[in-house]
């Protein structure tokens, strides 16, 4: 058996959110919505905050988002859950997860794309608004927090279950699984965007049968979670396959990042790092050009986990060698120099690195987590404020930049990123906790507690829209951690 097959998930039932005759949801709703289920989701599952992999799948998403027929206001966002299970879910207002037991069980970039142009058309066909049947009776936050306590409880059932429970309030518990006419249409809409992307269509049937031959047990056996919430039956994959069948084909090769950045996933997933190593090691002798190299880096990473730097440095310089462009070779390089403690080194390659890629985004933030653990944050800072002019402020810069500012010395400075990143991680009472201490503070000038100021005013109605279907928005506006004081 593979070492890296993913093991299946307990199914759980989804609720019902809307009124499609009278109720469905603005898009500008759903982008709330969604956004408010990914903070949800940062508290209290396990994301992948990995930025290289997450521009490998972003980049993927991006570019079959642009042959669809997304014409929303807002882009989409793509994320990774690590969780063993097979399972993919979209979200509203363009939020996209995967699993990244999803990702290592394809075999094919097709098979991926396919799976991500199927949740993409769920979006694009706005088939979650159409299935709010019970709008007026939920807000936007708790029905993102629905939404996550089901998704925690594909990691843990009897939490989800319990978070569930506590965010219904005794609510009775509906479905908003999609019919299966949400679900041909998406495959249709899929395929489409498959063939104008350049994928080959087949990814999306080739994914199903290979699942479903995987699983064929018994009646009573746990099928993957992508199946549950996916049904996949013999005529569905039959006329997925015969539509597929009208549709070119093309040419298209698999990227080397789907081998490079299925290998990453391979080796985080491995928690004995020399049963990783020697994993890589047979793999690597693979015949085939895009599969060996993969396997020769995934072989390399494990070296470097398992604190084996001469020979990841030997596997390392032979991939730099038969390409000494690839980032994903650069990247690794630069990690082994500073986890071998050859920190000037190290900082070359980011250098380097980002002279071939300027703004690269997995480059620059490992540039800059390099440049404190180094004892340079003044430098870390400069580098993270040019890259802030052209880039999303996300979770993983506000983490860099709370750690800089410390280093530097900029107390106050690092209690407001380090606020922003409690937001982000869907902790907005800790985020207020952490602005009103900076705002105490006697270092504090005037432009900061201004700046403080204004951010609690947002977060307080933010923490008031969170609680108003539990009847405490008067409460957080007057008593709560976000409560605006003068001054």
């Amino acid at each position: 058996m593979d070492l890296f097959l993913a093991q299946p998930a307990t199914a759980q039932d989804l609720p019902d959110f809307g009124d499609s005759a009278g109720g469905v949801i603005s898009p500008e709703q759903e982008r709330r919505l969604g956004e408010d289920l990914l903070r949800h989701l940062r508290a209290h599952a396990d994301l992948i905050e990995d930025p290289e992999i997450e521009a490998y799948v972003g980049s993927l998403g991006t570019r079959l988002v642009t042959q669809s027929d997304h014409r929303a206001q807002h882009p989409f966002t793509f994320f990774l859950v690590d969780d063993p299970a097979i399972n993919a879910f979209a979200a509203p207002g363009g939020f996209i997860g995967i699993h990244s037991g999803l990702f290592l069980q394809t075999q094919a970039e097709a098979e991926l794309a396919g799976v991500l142009a199927h949740e993409i058309a769920h979006v694009t066909q706005r088939h979650m608004a159409r299935s709010f049947e019970r709008a007026s009776q939920l807000s936007i936050p708790v029905a993102a927090a629905m939404l996550g306590a089901i998704l925690l409880g594909t990691q843990n059932p009897e939490a989800g279950q319990a978070a569930l429970a506590a965010i219904s309030a005794g609510s009775v518990q509906n479905r908003i699984d999609f019919t299966r006419a949400n679900e041909e249409e998406a495959d249709r809409v899929g395929m489409q965007t498959l063939v104008r992307t350049g994928f080959d269509p087949m990814g999306i049937p080739a994914f199903f049968e290979r699942l479903q031959r995987a699983n064929r047990l018994s009646e009573n056996a746990e099928l993957p979670e992508f199946l549950r919430t996916h049904p996949v039956t013999v005529s569905r994959i039959s006329d997925a396959r015969s539509r597929a069948d009208q549709l070119p084909r093309g040419n298209y090769q698999d990227s080397m990042g789907f081998y490079l950045m299925r290998a990453k996933l391979q080796v985080s997933a491995v928690q004995r790092p020399l049963a990783a190593v020697e994993y890589f090691a047979t793999r690597s002798k693979e015949q085939t050009t895009g599969a060996a190299q993969a396997a020769r880096y995934g072989y390399a990473l494990a070296l470097t986990k398992a604190a084996q730097y001469d020979k990841a440095r030997s596997e390392i310089q032979a991939l730099l060698r038969a390409d000494g462009e690839q980032p994903a070779y650069l990247l690794a390089a630069a990690r082994l120099d500073l986890a071998a403690g050859r920190t000037p080194a190290g900082l070359e390659v980011y250098r380097n690195l980002l002279g071939l890629y300027p703004g690269y985004r997995p480059a620059v933030l490992g540039y800059v987590e390099a440049l404190v653990a180094a004892g340079k944050p003044r430098d870390a800072l400069k580098v993270l404020g040019d890259y802030a002019r052209d880039h999303e402020r996300d979770l993983t810069y506000y983490r860099l930049l709370a750690e800089a500012e410390g280093k530097a010395g900029a107390a106050v400075e690092a209690q407001i990123a380090m606020a922003e990143l409690r937001f982000l991680s869907g902790e907005t009472e800790l985020a207020c906790e952490q602005l009103r201490f900076a705002q105490r503070s006697r270092t504090t000038d005037h432009y900061q507690r201004e700046r403080i100021a204004a951010r609690l005013k947002d977060l307080a109605r933010q923490l008031a829209r969170e609680r108003e279907e539990r009847d405490e928005s008067d409460w957080i506006v007057r008593r709560g951690p976000c409560t605006i004081e003068p001054g």
